[in-house]
């Protein structure tokens, strides 16, 4: 009885001090939000943006233009004005010393699990798409993407014939 007790306790022990996390690695799909912006954000730095503070400044600039799901990543880290939380720190440091964004992702897992549960919506197809078959909640959110608006629409088809009206401006057929 005591013999496996203490195998079991020399197991735990071992892998905790090998530093054996379930939680914190990342599976194929987790932080879908937060890596792609990290990444987009990362290559669009100049040398000069790459200090810390800097890089602080420039996040908040670019979390002001983030939409969705990158909105909400932003908030969750507190790089928006109406966040509750500020993490920011976790995220420039890191970046600012050419930590790649999976690992500062895998990072920002263990102090809130939120943000690696962000998915992007699948993107539609629109050559193959039929509108009048989504809901109209779709139709105003790829509107609301293409910073377009629809006054005056009520019904569905309004929807689908301004989308239809726009999609050469915005998609490439």
């Amino acid at each position: 009885m005591f013999g496996a007790r203490r195998h079991l306790l020399a197991v735990v022990t071992l892998l905790v001090a090998l530093g054996w996390q379930t939680e914190a690695k990342l599976k194929e799909g987790d932080c879908e939000v937060c890596i792609k912006f990290l990444t987009k954000f990362v290559d669009g730095l100049t040398e000069e943006d790459k200090s810390m503070e800097k890089m602080e400044i420039k996040l908040r600039q670019t979390c002001k233009e983030a939409k969705r799901r990158e909105n909400r990543f932003c908030y969750y880290i507190g790089a928006t004005e109406d966040a509750a939380t500020g993490i920011v720190n976790e995220v420039t440091r890191p970046l600012s010393s050419s930590v790649p964004p999976e690992r500062v992702c895998e990072k920002l897992k263990k102090l809130d699990s939120q943000i690696c549960e962000l998915r992007y919506e699948k993107q539609i197809d629109f050559k193959n798409v039929d509108l009048s078959k989504l809901r109209v909640k779709d139709l105003k959110n790829i509107l609301n993407d293409w910073d377009e608006t629809c006054k005056g629409c009520v019904e569905k088809r309004d929807f689908v014939q301004r989308i239809e009206e726009l999609k050469h401006k915005h998609v490439e057929l």
